[in-house]
């Protein structure tokens, strides 16, 4: 399980149709062979370890259905290591399981913040909460607006400084998780 709360961001080094390798932090001195981590919002095991990076096995249903598969090398991704038991939990349940994939489709300044609106398929939308949590790119954000097949989010400077979400132009595509209450609520309402 993961928080949303990003660590850091790397670049990639390489990708291929079996693999990624990405940067690694310094900060990830504990991560181990099988430890998971969420490439922007995706839950990754990791298979190889070197000083100064980290690779994953990858699905082709995952390259396929995530941003990971259109990721190539020196793109930059969000990391974040798998919550501690012992932690603090500050952001909200991510699971690393994506959803689907959205895009922007605008990008509004308000003061030093940015509105960020995320096209969405239409099935999300009924997991989907005014003032509710949803993930992009692994992090985690509060839904302040619902249209009929988009989300708006703000994205206050330091998540713009912190994440790839700073980097985004319209037309980009995220990694979109919806609250998993939300798809409980929703698959035993029927």
């Amino acid at each position: 399980m993961f928080t949303g709360i990003i660590e850091r961001m790397a670049d990639v080094l390489d990708r291929s149709d079996t693999s990624l390798t990405v940067q690694r932090p310094i900060e990830f001195d504990d991560v181990k062979v099988g430890s998971s981590i969420a490439i922007s919002g995706v839950c990754l095991s990791v298979t190889k370890l070197e000083e100064i990076s980290m690779s994953f096995d990858v699905m082709p249903l995952t390259l396929e259905k995530t941003t990971l598969g259109s990721l190539k090398k020196n793109d930059r991704v969000n990391l974040e290591r798998a919550m501690k038991a012992d932690g603090r939990f500050e952001g909200h349940i991510v699971q690393g399981h994506i959803d689907a994939v959205g895009e922007v489709i605008s990008l509004t300044k308000k003061g030093k913040d940015i509105r960020m609106t995320v096209e969405v398929p239409a099935e999300l939308m009924k997991s989907i909460v005014l003032r509710g949590s949803i993930a992009l790119d692994g992090v985690a954000l509060t839904v302040a607006e619902i249209q009929d097949h988009s989300v708006t989010v703000g994205l206050i400077p330091i998540t713009l400084a912190m994440t790839t979400l700073g980097e985004k132009k319209e037309g980009d595509g995220v990694n979109v998780e919806t609250d998993i209450l939300a798809h409980y609520l929703v698959a035993h309402s029927s």
